[in-house]
């Protein structure tokens, strides 16, 4: 939550509770103090969603993210850690409690006008901001908690408030301390607080922050913490419900302190408030309220400040009566079995599946701020373009298996962040029927039966989420990250009218030849210029991949969780070079770094996404839009119909027209050219996109093989890493585009 001003007041005004520490030390004193034999290395319980500003120090961040060096620098970071013998265990949040809502909503609009800014850089600079306009890639907390546990560290995934949960862990377990940066971990009565954003991660050494000195200093116990800190305003108690009650406090306090101990208003605030909460308890059966009568305050906030103080009580402390959270009913019980709901909720907590169990536990989802372009009415915002397959995820969660006679269809409330999405109330959004090949399973039969045909379903529900589920032909032939990125930029096609050749030039080069680049080299990629309109699509991508990951989790995870990570098939820089090469007119031999297998690999992918986007009426075509190496600053609307393929009289966008079909129009600079290189024509007088090698196995699949290779043949065990990657989710925000498939 955060307690408002009190991190100020101990940093500036409390020296005597910030005490540096060396945590490898800390760890051998409590190694020392512990007598039990075949205990466990000391551990340290990690706030992830702290860490990742610090953990994301990568070059690029804009352009969508340098996901193999982020992976590097965590094991690094863990490394430094597990060699000086401490045990890290991980959370990060799983649900966003309602009670937080406008609190949350309040920091997305905060971060919306931060990206308007980076974006107004970017078109009138052509070059990625300064630290002072960062902002994490889109999909970072989604997909570091996976990058923790590949690298063998236990991690957890909230049910409820974070921080309480971190808390709650750290005391039960006798945990070293919890690394952080969130003043509520001041107010809890568990393990020390240790500053994430003062790690000196070479030495191990922080800054412990103390609650009994601070305690001490303004003269409260323990136990009076959490009233101080809904006093002062949290998450739960605003700012605002309790503004009189310390204005009338900071009067008392100047009244009685001629000169101020502290001079800071911040110092100034904490203090006085704490002596209000030291005087209010008068008499022993005060002592056992939350909340003491003398405390003059309504009912309506009297209760208020209870809830607030009880988010703070821990398991086994006082009040249990009052403060004990009951788990609620899931949202949709009635639409799936005991033993589902047991499942996503096992694999929820333990950061293993994503989207599921907030869906059939809570009913709600929710995706922070993406890299978007607000003043780019062309490209759709991502939580639009993905709204289809969500409901088609939702419909394979809550329908199948239905007769389709439900009195009361149910509904999912969305809390997506884009641009013109005031964020107000929830998007309430229905499920969609899958179809599929066979009579309509059980969700339980999905995700629990085995054999050779619910494996083929299994894939067949995972493609048709996608609208590819033709796609089920290239299973065991590419690599599960290629077939991934495959189907994403296909859906993105089919829902994205105003993609060009160019742009699924660009992702599909990028994949191909992201397999065979070191960390090293991409980090050396060097861009002449960004792009406003490359920076969106490689969000684009990135929320894409969260969105495969969650059809993979519903359909009962017919490819690895490991096949849909970025770092297996995506990386920022190099994308948007390929961007830029693809849009300048670049040859297939040089966008395919003069690669002869990956030009090869390369043209039978786009020649299978086109042939299955030509079967749905969707024809790509090319249209070039190079930006220039130096954009000038004239007006706004003249450097946009540059870059973003506007043409020069403007025209209708997707807000005025209500959809996401229309024409992409050619951009400035835009030329002719020949459509394909000597390369792909040599290519296409062959017999066909699987003549040549490139693939697994190499060779082709003779007509025979391919005709056997159908949705009911088991999945092929396969031994090999996944090298790459597809992207992350975003969210549609206005009329639905029409389904996958339809």
């Amino acid at each position: 939550m955060g307690v408002k001003g009190l991190q100020y007041f101990m940093d500036r005004c409390c020296p005597e509770a910030c005490v540096t520490v060396n945590l490898r030390e800390m760890a051998r004193q409590q190694q020392a103090s512990t007598t039990a034999p075949h205990t466990s290395n000391p551990t340290l319980v990690v706030d992830g969603m702290a860490c990742l500003r610090h953990w994301y120090s990568c070059k690029d961040w804009a352009c969508g993210g340098q996901w193999r060096e982020y992976l590097d620098i965590l094991k690094r970071w863990v490394e430094a850690f597990t060699s000086a013998g401490i045990r890290l265990v991980f959370f990060f949040d799983g649900v966003v409690e309602e009670q937080k809502r406008q609190e949350w909503v309040k920091r997305r609009r905060r971060v919306n006008g931060e990206i308007s800014k980076i974006f107004r850089h970017i078109k009138e600079l052509g070059d990625q901001p300064g630290r002072e306009l960062f902002c994490l890639p889109s999909g970072l907390a989604t997909f570091t908690p996976f990058a923790l546990r590949s690298l063998g560290q236990e991690v957890f995934c909230s049910v409820r408030e974070a921080d309480y949960e971190i808390a709650s862990y750290a005391r039960q377990h006798g945990s070293m301390g919890i690394l952080g940066e969130d003043s509520d971990f001041i107010i809890y009565d568990s393990a020390p607080y240790l500053s994430v954003a003062k790690l000196r991660i070479n030495s191990l050494t922080t800054v412990m922050y103390d609650r009994q000195r601070l305690c001490q200093t303004i003269g409260l116990a323990v136990t009076q913490l959490p009233l101080l800190a809904c006093l002062l305003g949290n998450d739960v108690v605003s700012e605002e419900k309790m503004r009189d009650v310390r204005n009338n406090a900071m009067a008392a306090y100047r009244k009685n302190s001629p000169t101020p101990l502290y001079g800071a208003p911040q110092g100034q605030v904490v203090l006085a408030v704490s002596q209000l909460v030291s005087s209010l308890w008068s008499t022993e059966d005060e002592e056992t309220e939350l909340v003491p009568q003398s405390l003059n305050l309504s009912a309506p906030r009297r209760e208020l400040l209870k809830k607030g103080v009880c988010l703070y009580t821990l398991p086994g402390q006082k009040h249990p009566e009052l403060c004990e959270i009951s788990s609620l009913p899931s949202a949709f019980e009635k639409y799936v079995s005991p033993e589902i709901l047991k499942a996503c909720r096992e694999k929820h907590a333990a950061a293993e599946g994503f989207m599921v169990y907030t869906v059939l536990c809570v009913g709600v989802t929710e995706c922070s701020n993406t890299l978007e372009d607000e003043e780019d009415t062309e490209l759709v915002p991502q939580a639009l373009v993905y709204k289809p397959c969500r409901q088609l995820i939702y419909g394979l969660l809550l329908l199948l298996g239905h007769d389709g006679r439900i009195v009361d269809p149910p509904a999912i409330r969305e809390w997506f962040v884009f641009p013109g999405n005031p964020l107000k109330e929830p998007d309430i959004v229905h499920p969609l029927p899958v179809s599929l090949p066979c009579d309509q399973p059980s969700l339980d039969l999905l995700w629990f039966s085995t054999g050779p045909d619910v494996s083929a379903l299994r894939l067949t529900a995972f493609l048709t989420i996608f609208g590819c589920p033709e796609f089920s032909e290239l299973y065991g032939v590419i690599e599960d990250s290629l077939l991934a990125a495959l189907c994403l930029v296909t859906y993105l096609v089919l829902q994205v009218q105003t993609l060009s050749l160019e742009d699924v030039d660009s992702y599909l080069s990028q994949a191909v030849c992201l397999r065979l680049k070191s960390s090293q080299e991409l980090q050396q990629i060097e861009l002449p210029l960004f792009s406003s309109r490359a920076v969106q699509l490689g969000s684009l991508y990135v929320r894409g991949l969260s969105h495969l990951l969650g059809a993979n989790c519903a359909s009962g995870c017919p490819l690895p969780s490991a096949a849909l990570m970025p770092w297996h098939s995506f990386d920022g820089r190099l994308f948007h070079s390929k961007y830029l090469l693809a849009h300048s007119g670049t040859e297939k031999t040089e966008l395919l770094d003069h690669d002869s297998s990956s030009l090869s690999l390369f043209l039978q992918l786009r020649e299978k996404l086109t042939e299955t986007c030509s079967k749905r009426g969707r024809v790509l075509q090319s249209r070039p839009n190079a930006p220039q190496s130096r954009p000038k600053t004239t007006t706004q609307t003249g450097y946009r119909d540059r870059h973003s393929g506007w043409a020069p009289s403007g025209g209708t966008c997707w807000r005025e027209r209500g959809e996401t079909t229309g024409g992409h129009r050619r951009g400035w600079g835009w030329r002719e050219r020949e459509e394909e290189t000597e390369a792909q024509r040599e290519y296409e007088s062959t017999d066909g996109p699987w003549a040549r090698g490139g693939h697994r196995g190499g060779g082709r699949p003779d007509h025979h093989d391919r005709g056997n290779q159908n949705t009911r043949r088991p999945p092929k065990p396969r031994g090999r890493a996944y090298n790459n990657r597809g992207k992350y989710q975003l969210a549609p925000r206005w009329p639905q585009p029409p389904a996958p498939g339809t």
